[in-house]
């Protein structure tokens, strides 16, 4: 996701600053590379030792006659991206104002005027973050074109924001915007078909896929929406479904106004009149009337006939021709861009193998889910 980005990272005196050695280590795992500024107040709650040794770079903590900030963030800079984080009110204001007394603030009046792309993650007593003066000085900064990463709203404190949502923002902002302007509607997961209160009817599926390529068209300028039975996530607008018929009426709804449609989603095959009453166990006659479930992405197309659709085909066996045949018989018959083909063996795994299958081509993919979700979301890009 961070492939070969090099990321400044500021670190102000917040008390979550004691967060920042994971987050640089986080930000390096995804494969950036990092180098760190300090204010004198940071210095205070995390060692520059600390962070040296998370960056394996050396940290600033003045500007010096090097001028470490144009090093770093000037118009030949080394920094593809400035990410302030923690920021605090006091930082923020500054920003804003163009005040540049301490080495963190005097690379972000640097960053922006020479046009580098900034991500600020506040964090703060709630108070201090609700004060009006604090959020005019976060809207006049956003106006700049600055990615903020909202902070968790708890406790009285608007903690910062996940590691997850600030690795994503800051790819966003260092990835080109191939689907800027585009509504991308994922789904993602299992479904799940209720036979009685207690007890239901699923598959394997874990939802990595489809979360991955929400990530990864929102990191492309996407606006995302994701069906699944899963989490809310920082990168989509999360409409939450458990059956086959659920998915498949806010698919419905989602893809009226959408761009584009990928259909990631273990959908059922089958579902069954759900008992009002929890089933008796011992039964030794008990018989479970199946009936098929609502085709999904045939309802999409019938709805919207002119959508950029991509599929997902699950099979098992191993045998690459015939999961081939499998997905182009799905390419043909809804008419998608292209479909995915895997071997149902991946559910729930972190690595996968597919083939891309077009009407006239078949490619081979392997690799993490993570690198899966940005292959779909570039051919998807490619395709709009």
């Amino acid at each position: 996701m961070l492939d070969g980005v090099r990321v400044a990272l500021g670190v102000t005196g917040s008390i979550a600053a004691v967060k920042t050695v994971e987050l640089a280590h986080e930000l390096r795992r995804r494969g950036a590379d990092v180098r760190a500024v300090t204010t004198d107040a940071a210095r205070g709650i995390v060692h520059p030792w600390a962070l040296e040794f998370a960056t394996d770079n050396p940290v600033v903590t003045e500007i010096t006659g090097a001028v470490e900030h144009v090093d770093l963030c000037g118009r030949e800079g080394w920094a593809d991206v400035l990410l302030v984080a923690p920021t605090t009110a006091n930082t923020v204001g500054k920003m804003a104002a163009a005040i540049d007394d301490t080495p963190v603030t005097t690379c972000a009046t640097t960053a922006l005027g020479a046009g580098v792309p900034v991500v600020v993650a506040p964090a703060m007593h709630e108070p201090m973050y609700d004060h009006p003066g604090v959020l005019d000085a976060i809207d006049r900064v956003e106006s700049w074109g600055v990615s903020f990463v909202d902070p968790r709203i708890e406790e009285g404190k608007a903690k910062i924001a996940t590691e997850e949502a600030i690795v994503t923002e800051v790819a966003r902002a260092a990835t080109p915007d191939t689907l800027a302007g585009e509504h991308v509607v994922v789904t993602g997961g299992a479904t799940t078909e209720s036979v009685d209160p207690v007890r239901t009817l699923s598959n394997r599926a874990s939802g990595k896929t489809g979360r991955a390529i929400a990530r990864a068209c929102y990191v492309r300028d996407a606006d995302v929406t994701l069906v699944h039975d899963g989490p809310e996530v920082p990168y989509a607008t999360v409409e939450p479904v458990e059956s086959a018929a659920e998915m498949h009426d806010a698919v419905l709804a989602s893809v009226a106004e959408a761009d584009a449609f990928v259909s990631a989603a273990a959908v059922s095959d089958y579902t069954v009149e759900a008992r009002p009453e929890k089933i008796r166990s011992g039964q030794s006659d008990l018989t479970l009337e199946l009936e098929p479930a609502p085709k999904i992405v045939d309802a999409a197309r019938e709805a919207r006939p002119d959508l950029p659709i991509v599929g997902f085909k699950a099979e098992t066996g191993g045998d690459d021709e015939a999961a081939a045949a499998a997905a182009r018989e799905v390419l043909e018959r809804v008419g998608m861009a292209f479909v995915v083909a895997n071997d149902a063996s991946v559910m729930g795994e972190d690595r996968t193998r597919v083939l891309f299958v077009r009407a006239d081509s078949v490619s081979t993919f392997e690799g993490e889910k993570a690198e899966l979700g940005a292959r779909v979301a570039d051919e998807l890009a490619e395709e709009l």
